[in-house]
């Protein structure tokens, strides 16, 4: 079974999703949340294997949620519920680490498709978001004082989690433990002066 959070302000919006996903005995419904300061507490309590997020929050975004709950639950894949595709906003949230975004005028039948989707390792969006997200990830890394700040194997690091590759998934690659990754995290972040993986990223790429 598919354990599920949704994050959303809008009640109307918040209650067709609870109905659309309690109704399907594939996916098990664990808490809903109107805003992201209480999900960032209990999101990394509940571990849920998909949380559905909207962007625009009243205070912290989806985007804030995201980045936060990451950083102590990186397996937690997010899909953000947005109305407008081409929003720069889905872009960042993709570059932070989401797996895909679903709009919300779409029928309920492709919502819980989009989630059984991106349950089996797919990245639910649009060929115009795509493009874009493939566009930022295959640019050179910007050409001054950080390539000599980090290691081979910090950059590779980085050049991996651009590219949405779990910590788990860059250990395996790089035949280490999930802490030595960490590691390397930490000393990127120290170099780089930044708080987040998201920021790293951006100053590498010269966003």
């Amino acid at each position: 079974m598919i354990t599920i959070c949704i994050i959303e302000d809008t009640l109307d919006i918040l209650n067709g999703l609870e109905k659309i996903i309690s109704k399907d005995s594939r996916f098990q419904l664990l808490k809903s949340f109107t805003n992201a300061e209480e999900a960032i507490i209990e999101i990394p309590l509940l571990d849920p294997d998909i949380v559905l997020s909207d962007i625009n929050l009243p205070k912290k975004t989806g985007i804030d949620c995201l980045n936060e709950i990451k950083i102590s639950n990186e397996d937690v894949l997010f899909i953000m519920f947005t109305i407008y595709e081409d929003s720069d906003q889905v872009f960042e949230a993709l570059k932070a680490g989401a797996s895909g975004y679903i709009l919300k005028n779409t029928p309920p039948e492709k919502i819980i498709d989009s989630l059984i989707e991106l349950s089996e390792g797919g990245s639910p969006m649009s060929p115009k978001i795509a493009r874009k997200v493939l566009n930022s990830f295959n640019s050179s890394p910007k050409k001054n004082s950080i390539n000599d700040l980090l290691t081979k194997r910090e950059i590779e690091v980085l050049e991996l989690l651009s590219k949405g590759f779990l910590y788990k998934e860059i250990a395996d690659k790089q035949f280490v433990a999930v802490s030595t990754i960490k590691s390397h995290l930490n000393h990127i972040y120290q170099k780089l002066q930044v708080q987040n993986k998201t920021e790293a990223i951006n100053k590498m790429y010269g966003k």
